[in-house]
Order: structure tokens, then sequence, then C-alpha cells
């Protein structure tokens, strides 16, 4: 397939197949997306996944006092049995730089290892969605994840074989966003 053709045919998947993803397919996708620019190569991202048996770690956050369906058990047991649902969690996780400049440049190069690992991903059958819900910042969460001090998640993708492939949305043509300055 194309590049322009991958870039327009890729879609975010919110339903997944009950289909296990390949670990060593997710690496070699992995390995492929870190090659984005990346100023001062600091390389500070990381990666975990969550999948099997280690998605049960999500169960606590479903469930915590501070958790969207807080004192509703049964809309809790709905919420655990979605996220068991999902075939398998990479969380996408930078090292926060403390000098501003850098830390936003990090920002951005771990965001292009999304969209790489994204678009790779489509182009092998997998459907993917970038997550970055509320409850990322949540202690439990990112307990769940390994997530430690002065570290960042830029997103967890819900990453597995569609079930159901959305339609795709307008977008806005660039020329209808452009400013050339040529003097």
């Amino acid at each position: 397939m194309e590049l322009s053709q991958l870039i327009k045919e890729r879609r975010s998947v919110h339903v997944f197949q009950d289909r296990p993803v390949s670990l060593d397919l997710v690496k070699e996708l992995l390995d492929t997306s870190v090659w984005v620019p990346n100023h001062r190569m600091t390389q500070p991202w990381r990666f975990v996944i969550l999948h099997g048996e280690g998605k049960a770690r999500l169960e606590p956050v479903a469930r915590s006092k501070n958790g969207r369906f807080a004192g509703d058990p049964e809309k809790q047991d709905q919420l655990v049995k979605k996220l068991m649902s999902i075939p398998l969690y990479l969380a996408v996780i930078m090292k926060e730089d403390p000098n501003p400049a850098t830390r936003e440049e990090d920002y951005a190069s771990a965001s292009c290892i999304i969209h790489n690992f994204s678009l790779l991903a489509w182009e092998q059958g997998l459907g993917l969605v970038w997550e970055t819900y509320g409850i990322m910042y949540q202690e439990q969460f990112r307990e769940a994840f390994g997530v430690k001090p002065g570290e960042k998640i830029v997103g967890v993708l819900h990453v597995g074989y569609p079930d159901k492939i959305p339609a795709a949305q307008p977008r806005i043509p660039a020329a209808d966003r452009l400013t050339v300055i040529d003097s």
C-alpha cells in the first residue's frame, strides 16, 4: 500500500475481535516506529504492554474510589469487562526533561512514534485507538503501567484486530488553513 493511501485509510478502532496480538509483531513495529525526528537525540521514551493476564492490573483502577463509576458495582463490572476485552494495551511513556523546550520536543517525538506505530499496525491489519483519558494522571493507573516519578504517559494505545472499522471523518483541506508569506 502506498503511504498516502495508508495515511488516508487508517482509522481509530474501538471494537476488536477476540483474537490475540503477537508480541513479536508489536516489538517489530515498535523497532521501526522509533525512527522519528528527535532533536538532541534524547530518545526519552519507553513502552509498557499489558496483555493476557497482565490486563488484570487495570481492574483495581476501574473499581477505585476515584474511578468513573465509584459506588456503582454493576457499572464497574461492565467497565472491567470492557477493559478486559481490549486485546493489548501499549503505553508510550516519556521521561519529562526539566528544560521546557526539550520536554516539548520530546513530547512531539513520542507522539510521532505513536503515529508511526498506528500506520505500521494498520498496514499489518491491526487497528488501534490512541487514548489520553483523564485517569492516566491517577496514581493507581500510573502504578498499573509502572510509570515512575518524572515520567509522563503520552498515550495508551488499545491494539487489536478490528471487528468494526468506522467511516472516515471529514477533514478540512490544508489549503483552507494555509498562509503563505513570500515577501
